[in-house]
């Protein structure tokens, strides 16, 4: 590895000399003023280090998924406009007791209840005893619907405490019943443990990652300050790039969980990358002879202009995710953003500065390795990488066939990708929640939890006990009865058994089921659709888009009626639906924002046009490697799976398609700076080519090998998502290093000769 050939942007798309000097000049500035920002930068940590140990609660698992969407609309108007107690509930699952139907059984059941009801944020409870509903009971457990409605804003935050108590619960029960279990499931309590295990996941990943990357940045430098400058450049981007979020958080800007993930990951990737380039042009111009000072102002001037350029495309690629109203994907964009922007930072104005008072201390603690020769590293480019930049550059055709073949190959396989949520369970393994879907499972009412929740708005005039109001009720019923996915319905037509209702009947109603299936002013009901035990949740998703598409009229028979559909199922829709309506809106902003960002660093068209192309190479690559783990199978055991999956999520490709293109980025510029550079210098198009891939391989590799291992080891996750992204990002990184950048675009380059220059420069070295 020999990474201190760090690319200037220079030679036929290089700044002008005016521009260099306006750049040399800020460079001194922010060295000479490095005291300055170096106070000014431990003021934001010392501000922001206490916001960001609370991202685990500050962050939300999923919010409003999708904004002001009608599925969020359903649970604003059940928590405002019905008087139900069940508009967020939580289900207990209990196995291990006798039968409710037994004396002994129903015993336990209200020594059960009794002790939920008495938890703070319980407002109602309800049982197979108290309900006589056969969805409660099954012969392998029971359930307890339990409604929540204390003055919190999120439900999942009462879970850890409904936990403490019926885990003590559960130990006293286990002296009669050794079997016992009381578990949480539903919404709240899914959220609450993909919560925690989004934490726990960052938190190991980061404990693994630290010291491969390390030993990588070891390998690198060969000495333990200049490998350990990266990571602490790292650490600061991820710390105060958490305590933003939480600041954005509480003032009401919607952020998931997931963006703790994603600040962890591009932290580490993006953070210890440009710091690495910086501090290999430092210790390149101290080795050139330049004193402390000079050389944190070369290395800014060169470096500086890289980093930003690069970090310009990342930024890009994440700011164009943010069209998408949905809270996760914005989150991973807000994310993207922050820890982006911080390290660029960091690496361009608290860094260099840092290096000016470390000097040559940089090497100190070297590490003999076989490769470095003296106390700092060579400038020489490594014979190998430059054996292969002269073969590659003499040879382009063969080197073309070469790399292409295997990323065609790949390619073909991204035309098979299922962008659809994965059946199964995939949710944390070791959880709560998760080992109470699968009583569920056994007990044949996993269904519940995909419970869609319909809303009907009777016209004016109409109101739910009128006539015309319960037909429409009864009508929705039936239909929905019709469908063969469904177990059941409930509504008010199926839990009184009407068809049409005398006053009499109407008037000995009881209050709780008037409440439960009727809104305050009467004028709304709600049916609650439970999904056949074994239907996948692609088939829930598609039965919410279909009641939509279908209309109000067709649903209910009546004219002038609106109808809103929830529960999990309609979020899934319209989540879906919102990432296939703006996906090709954010392709082509993430284009052309990259074209024009290389078209101004490198003042030519076919530079940026060869990069977009080979990006989206590289993204297809990536999504068929992808499709053969994940949906074929191979190798997916190795990743912490039983076998393959049939989907790999709306937003993979998306959040892997902006990643992927503005991280690409990174390694064009490096190669095609040098290239460039050589160029200006007088040598012939084939030399160029060979002196770029010989100057840049090392960094590529360098900074790639750094990558892909902190993407790794978010592939083994226990949160099916992340594992998927952090493979393909994997892939990704790997693919567009090593085929892309070292094979296929230098060949591209050779055979493009001058016209890669063009309109900047033909014919002759434009210095």
């Amino acid at each position: 590895m020999n990474p201190d050939n760090t690319p200037n942007v220079g030679g036929p798309g290089a700044p002008n000399p005016a521009g260099t000097t306006r750049t040399r000049t800020l460079a001194r500035a922010i060295v000479r003023g490095r005291l300055w920002i170096a106070l000014l930068w431990v003021a934001a940590a010392v501000v922001l280090a206490p916001f960001a140990r609370r991202a685990g609660d500050a962050l939300d698992v999923a919010g409003n998924r999708t904004g002001a969407s009608p599925a969020a609309e359903v649970e604003r108007k059940l928590a405002s406009d019905f008087a139900s107690p069940f508009a967020r509930y939580a289900l207990l699952v209990i196995t291990g007791i006798p039968s409710p139907e037994s004396a002994d059984g129903r015993a336990v059941l209200l020594e059960i209840k009794a002790t939920v009801d008495s938890m703070p944020g319980v407002g109602r409870s309800a049982t197979y005893l108290s309900t006589r509903d056969t969805a409660l009971l099954s012969p392998h457990g029971t359930l307890i619907v339990v409604g929540l409605n204390a003055p919190r804003q999120v439900a999942d935050d009462w879970i850890a405490e409904m936990r403490s108590v019926t885990h003590a619960l559960q130990g006293r029960l286990r002296t009669r019943y050794p079997g016992a279990t009381l578990s949480w499931t539903g919404n709240a309590a899914l959220n609450y443990d993909v919560r925690a295990a989004t934490t726990d996941d960052a938190t190991r990943a980061e404990r693994r990652i630290v010291p491969l990357t390390l030993v990588l940045l070891l390998l690198v430098f060969g000495t333990i300050v200049a490998a350990s400058v990266p990571l602490v450049v790292a650490g600061l981007s991820i710390m105060m790039s958490l305590g933003l979020a939480v600041l954005l958080a509480y003032a009401h800007w919607p952020l998931s969980i997931v963006l703790r993930n994603t600040v962890s990951m591009l932290g580490l990737g993006a953070g210890i990358d440009y710091a690495l380039l910086v501090v290999s042009r430092f210790r390149e111009a101290l080795a050139a002879g330049e004193t402390s000072t000079e050389a944190a102002e070369s290395a800014l001037t060169h470096a500086g202009h890289t980093v930003l350029l690069s970090a310009t495309a990342v930024v890009i690629s994440f700011a164009a995710m943010l069209i998408i109203p949905a809270a996760e994907l914005r989150s991973i964009a807000t994310g993207g953003l922050l820890v982006v922007g911080v390290s660029s930072l960091l690496a361009t104005t608290l860094l260099p500065g840092l290096l000016a008072w470390l000097g040559p201390r940089i090497n100190a603690l070297r590490i003999p390795l076989p490769w470095q020769r003296g106390a700092a590293l060579h400038s020489q480019p490594n014979p190998r990488w430059r054996a292969w930049g002269v073969w590659a550059s003499a040879h382009p055709w063969p080197v073309l066939a070469l790399g292409g073949i295997p990323l065609v190959a790949l390619g073909l396989q991204a035309t098979r990708l299922s962008a659809n949520l994965p059946s199964g369970d995939w949710l944390p393994r070791h959880s709560e929640s998760t080992a109470a879907l699968e009583s569920l499972g056994q007990m044949g009412k996993s269904g519940l939890i995909q419970t869609l929740r319909i809303i009907i708005e009777l016209p004016a005039g109409s109101g739910v006990l009128t006539p015309a109001g319960w037909d429409a009720a009864r009508h929705a019923t039936t239909q929905l009865e019709a469908d063969p996915r469904i177990a059941f319905v409930r509504s008010l037509p199926s839990v009184t058994g009407a068809v049409h209702p005398s006053p009499t009947f109407i008037n000995l109603l009881p209050a709780d089921v008037l409440r439960a299936f009727a809104s305050r002013d009467g004028r709304e009901t709600i049916l609650e659709v439970v999904p056949r035990e074994g239907v996948p949740i692609s088939a829930g998703v598609s039965m919410a888009r279909e009641i939509r598409v279908a209309g109000p009229e067709a649903l209910t028979g009546l004219a002038g009626a609106h109808v809103l559909v929830g529960g999990l199922p309609a979020f899934n829709a319209e989540y879906q639906d919102q990432v296939h309506a703006h996906m090709a809106t954010i392709v082509w902003l993430v284009v052309a924002g990259s074209f024009v960002t290389l078209l101004i660093g490198f003042r030519s068209v076919l530079v940026p046009v060869k990069a977009i192309i080979l990006n989206l190479v590289s993204v297809a690559a990536a999504f068929g490697a992808a499709v053969l783990v994940f949906q074929d199978g191979y190798g997916v055991r190795l990743l912490g799976l039983n076998g393959p999956i049939d989907g790999l999520f709306p937003a993979v490709p998306l959040i892997v398609f902006c990643f992927v293109f503005g991280f690409s980025m990174d390694y064009e510029v490096f190669l095609v700076s040098r290239v460039a550079e050589a160029a200006a210098r007088g040598e012939s198009e084939e030399a160029a080519v060979a002196d770029g891939v010989a100057r840049t391989g090392g960094v590529i590799t360098s900074a790639a090998a750094i990558m892909i291992v902190v993407f790794a080891a978010f592939a083994l996750s226990d949160f099916l998502l992340i594992k998927i992204l952090g493979f393909t990002l994997a892939a990704a990184i790997l693919i567009d290093a090593t085929l892309v950048r070292m094979a296929v675009g230098p060949a591209l380059l050779r055979l493009a000769g001058e016209w890669n220059w063009w309109p900047g420069r033909r014919g002759s070295a434009r210095r």
